[in-house]
């Protein structure tokens, strides 16, 4: 071939290749196959992998019953263990705090647990869990250091706190050795860590006493706001709006929460709305849903959805919180809601991730 006729046929091929480049540039995109991104409906801030008995679902299992549905999860064991105490019950073995009388005690492992769990899943996966370390006793000036010890034993892995208990009705009585109080300087020194390191808290302490007298003052909230404060530097998550099975919403609870969510020094505070027994006092009826709905449309930044759940088995079960919320949903703004159900979510992990990474990085090379 001449010099020109390759020149020719060079050129040819190069304007085709031109031209094919620009067709594919400008076909619609559903035409490619490229890989698509599923859309999440929601993200999950409080998750139970583990019972009271340490036995729970597997990791594995748990992702693919997260599906399509569900985009990140906080997920923890659970920090107590449920003693079976064969002079109380026999031969009958406990799996929950309400079937015996038998004491509940710290169980540490349930962390080495979790992370060696979360390790096992491949990166894409391991990208959509957010661990939680809860296997400490807050009454335990130690706390801070099974925190920090668990940190640079799995580098990698955690992202926050919790759930961990304080008031907690038919819990905090049961617990083995000295009784958890929001007074307590070990929980000082447990959150002040936690605001160093970056740590989300999330945190369990009911905002009544079950079962009160008529009048009767409920001084958690006094005790807990005060706490609150102490730990402006903290990201905490204050769980189930500090609501229970027998705990009900304090006199003007609502006008309460409205007024410490416009408060600037508690600003890093927000709150979950888990569990069902949370869920049967909002959607008790149209009101408490407008009512309850009113607030969070006023304070959008604020709420997190969680489900709560212990160990599912399957994804109905699993989601049955999130259905329940369907009328709170609908009566939020769409904004509001995507921020509830999402973006809360990820705006406070996200920057967990970021910061406690950072710290692991410094720390373990100052441990070097």
């Amino acid at each position: 071939m001449n010099p020109d006729t390759m020149r020719r046929t060079t050129g040819m091929l190069i304007g085709g290749l031109a031209i094919a480049l620009a067709l594919w540039v400008l076909m619609p995109v559903v035409g490619r196959a490229t890989p698509q991104t599923p859309t999440f409906e929601v993200n999950d801030s409080h998750f139970h992998l583990t019972n009271y008995i340490q036995e729970g679902t597997s990791i594995r299992d748990f992702v693919h019953i997260m599906g399509t549905t569900v985009g990140r999860v906080a997920i923890f064991g659970i920090p107590l263990q449920q003693q079976w105490s064969y002079g109380n019950t026999g031969d009958f073995a406990p799996t929950y705090y309400l079937q015996t009388d038998a004491p509940l005690y710290y169980y540490s492992f349930t962390d080495a647990f979790i992370a060696m769990a979360y390790r096992s899943l491949p990166p894409d996966q391991q990208s959509r869990l957010d661990p939680m370390i809860t296997g400490f006793n807050p009454t335990d000036m130690y706390a801070a250091d099974h925190v920090r010890r668990v940190l640079t034993t799995f580098p990698g892995v955690f992202t926050g706190i919790g759930e961990f208990t304080i008031h907690k009705e038919f819990v905090s009585s049961k617990i083995a050795g000295e009784t958890a109080s929001v007074t307590n300087r070990a929980l000082d020194r447990l959150l002040d860590f936690a605001g160093e390191v970056g740590l989300v808290s999330l945190i369990h302490s009911d905002v009544d006493a079950p079962f009160p007298r008529p009048g009767q003052e409920p001084y958690q909230v006094l005790q807990l706001r005060e706490l609150f404060r102490r730990h402006s530097k903290t990201s905490i998550i204050w769980a189930h709006i500090g609501l229970g099975r027998v705990v009900r919403p304090v006199k003007d609870q609502l006008a309460i929460i409205d007024r410490a969510l416009s408060d600037p020094e508690l600003r890093h505070v927000s709150l979950d709305i888990s569990w069902d027994e949370t869920a049967k006092y909002i959607v008790a009826s149209p009101e408490t849903v407008a009512a309850t709905a009113d607030l969070i449309n006023r304070h959008p930044d604020r709420f997190l959805f969680g489900t709560d759940e212990v160990a599912p088995t399957n994804q109905a079960g699993y989601l049955k919180v999130y259905r329940l919320y369907e009328p709170l949903f609908a009566r939020l703004t769409p904004s509001t809601s995507e921020q509830v159900r999402k973006g809360n979510y990820l705006r406070l992990f996200d920057e967990a991730r970021r910061r406690v990474r950072a710290w692991e990085r410094a720390n373990l090379k100052e441990a070097r």
